[in-house]
């Protein structure tokens, strides 16, 4: 669904309402979105997100780069690591997604959202939902995917949420290393801090990430941020 201006001319829109019918921003955003056509602010900016140019992002990456995908809830990562993996199934790539949060209907309802079609892409494409996924499981399910593998990990902080899993650092190194011996691009969607302010910056950063548990980000090779149909890409340092 097109929307009829830029979402940050919309977002400009919502706050004026705010301020004349002295009404939450929350709410004046929600009412724009509803002239948009959609239920929700958070629907118009996921809707946003499926349109951002992930092929040139695809092309920005290299074999064994670790990308952190980060954006607050309802802003598009996840359909974003999955438009990823289509522009790589386009380019007969293989594509595997690893995630603690959707069912296999929930993955094709993404798939249509993003203009790709699921049975089609159905022998390069893997999706895994299993409750065990930490580092070791994804390097065994992974042994033997091809070079040039576009893998999405849904999502960062849940890696070691079983006391069980090794630490989040430990298993963030392994598929680093990973990673870099196989030739694949590795993807974590993660979480943004509550304590985000979008008011302050356009889109998060590094410093925004929330870690309940401790992460060298430096592991990651680039990172990737989203806010309100904005996109920020840089390599991290």
């Amino acid at each position: 669904m097109k929307l009829s201006a830029p979402i940050y001319h919309l977002k400009r829109r919502a706050r004026a309402l705010s301020r004349e019918e002295t009404i939450p921003l929350n709410k004046a955003l929600d009412r724009i979105a509803r002239q948009e056509g959609f239920n929700s602010w958070s629907l118009l900016a996921a809707s946003a997100a499926a349109t951002m140019p992930c092929g040139e992002l695809l092309a920005r990456l290299q074999p064994g780069d670790l990308v952190l995908l980060g954006a607050r809830r309802g802003h598009g990562k996840t359909l974003m690591g999955l438009k990823l993996i289509v522009e790589a199934l386009k380019l007969g790539r293989q594509g595997v997604f690893f995630t603690f949060e959707c069912n296999e209907a929930e993955i094709v309802s993404h798939f249509k959202t993003i203009g790709g079609d699921f049975a089609i892409f159905s022998d390069l494409f893997q999706f895994d939902s299993s409750d065990a996924i930490n580092a070791d499981y994804i390097m065994d399910r992974l042994a033997s995917a091809q070079p040039g593998t576009v893998v999405v990990i849904d999502y960062l902080q849940l890696l070691d949420q079983k006391r069980s899993n090794p630490e989040l650092m430990v298993q963030v190194r392994a598929l680093r290393a990973f990673a870099h011996d196989k030739g694949m691009i590795m993807v974590f969607i993660s979480q943004i801090d509550r304590s985000y302010d979008a008011a302050a910056k356009p889109c998060p950063d590094l410093g925004d990430v929330r870690l309940p548990n401790h992460l060298d980000l430096s592991l990651f090779d680039k990172s990737c941020f989203l806010n309100d149909g904005r996109v920020r890409i840089e390599a991290v340092s």
